[in-house]
């Protein structure tokens, strides 16, 4: 992390309302920022970048007020992620799947068992980690007494070595039922592998999983009261949740691009010796681009909020949420999702056009931008969420839940 003079969190007065959250985000990325470049070269594991999370007690936001949590809603998590973002898309994308998982207990849990653990957390400042790859099905759940055990791997562990807590995921032997569980990230025969070596997102701790006989007690899986699921149409509301997130992390990388990219043509590019300009920002194609890619991501960034709200809506009131409801926010999601991946996909390759070639240095780092917003838009394939808007538009068709709609 950065040698710059530490911020002291416990003397800053805790925030109280959205705009203090986002303010506090915005400081947690201006500590992120001063050494992102080098942190993102390294690939190391971010433990003390969760520490300043924790500390700065943006992994208690979605916690309720009176067990230390921040007592915020989904829209304002949103806002936080892609803040956070601005500076270090890693440590956006470990946030923003910190409170899925989180939130995840009162997605699917009973009453009992989301107060429990949400208060828990908010308390104990927990950050949480996912062994939840859909791709992946052979992790095995059978049960030994009064215990469940899993076996199996995951490809995929986001959050992994740097967690309090992992949410697993697995299908109960002889059925067709998936159960979640909550887990201590340290539990015997959870073996997190430090193989995640990808281009972009690289201080996420992506990497697989193997579960050699993880032990958890029958009460902690999620949803099951005397070992019986009853399902709601809320417990399908994992997926566009998580699918937001999603775009507000690339939004928010998009934007670091464009403020990293703005102050290097204010500070360092050169005007074209054939141009007629003495300077870059005065050279009307750099304007012209600015323009564009500033106006593109302010058009995705006011859809994502309104989205967002309309989430919340359905958050607000669990219990009433129909399919209808579910499938009509699932669109909108989708719609969101396609735009903001074109747009932080366009923005992070075009700023290298009004910087010019000197900015693709290795020591400016501008690379990363892209090469975040990359690597994670192959997460699902955009295409399947035009799909899904398309057919609305012309058939009224709903998105079947799935784990990617």
């Amino acid at each position: 992390m950065s040698t710059v003079t530490p911020i002291d969190w416990t003397i800053l007065p805790r925030p109280t309302d959205p705009a203090g959250w986002v303010a506090r985000a915005a400081e947690v990325a201006a500590v992120l920022a001063t050494d992102a470049a080098e942190r993102d070269k390294a690939g190391a594991t971010p433990y003390a970048e969760v520490r300043l999370l924790k500390d700065s007690g943006l992994v208690t936001l979605l916690g309720p007020a009176v067990h230390g949590g921040g007592g915020q809603d989904w829209p304002t998590a949103y806002h936080v992620v892609r803040e956070v973002a601005k500076a270090d898309g890693s440590i956006g994308q470990l946030l923003g799947y910190h409170y899925l998982w989180n939130w995840a207990a009162r997605l699917v849990g009973t009453r009992e068992q989301w107060e429990q653990v949400e208060a828990t957390a908010a308390r104990e400042r927990w950050f949480f980690g996912g062994a939840v790859n859909p791709r992946d099905n052979d992790v095995v759940v059978t049960e030994d007494g009064d215990d469940l055990v899993f076996t199996g791997a995951k490809t995929f562990s986001t959050g992994s070595r740097v967690s309090d807590v992992t949410v697993l995921e697995g299908v109960l032997d002889g059925t067709d039922q998936h159960i979640f569980a909550i887990v201590p990230s340290d539990s015997e025969g959870l073996t997190f592998h430090d193989d995640w070596d990808n281009i972009g997102q690289r201080l996420t701790e992506s990497g697989g999983v193997t579960l050699d006989g993880v032990r958890t007690p029958w009460a902690s899986a999620a949803g099951y009261a005397d070992k019986v699921f009853t399902p709601r149409v809320y417990n399908t509301l994992n997926v566009p949740t998580i699918q937001l997130v999603f775009v507000n992390f690339y939004l928010g990388i998009a934007a670091g691009a464009l403020e990293t990219a703005a102050t290097y043509t204010r500070t360092k590019s050169r005007s074209w010796l054939h141009g007629g300009y003495d300077k870059a920002v005065d050279e009307p194609y750099v304007v012209d681009v600015y323009g564009d890619l500033t106006s593109k991501l302010w058009a995705v960034e006011a859809l994502a909020d309104a989205v967002a709200v309309e989430g919340q809506q359905l958050h607000d009131d669990p219990d009433t949420v129909t399919e209808q409801a579910r499938g009509e926010f699932e669109v909108r999601v989708a719609a969101v999702k396609a735009r903001a991946t074109d747009v932080a996909l366009e923005v992070t390759s075009r700023i290298f056009e009004v910087t010019g070639a000197r900015a693709t240095a290795s020591a400016e780092g501008l690379d990363r931008f892209w090469r975040n917003v990359r690597t994670h838009t192959l997460h699902d394939p955009v295409a399947y969420k035009r799909r899904e808007v398309g057919r609305h538009v012309l058939t009224g068709e709903l998105p079947e839940p799935t784990w990617y709609s």
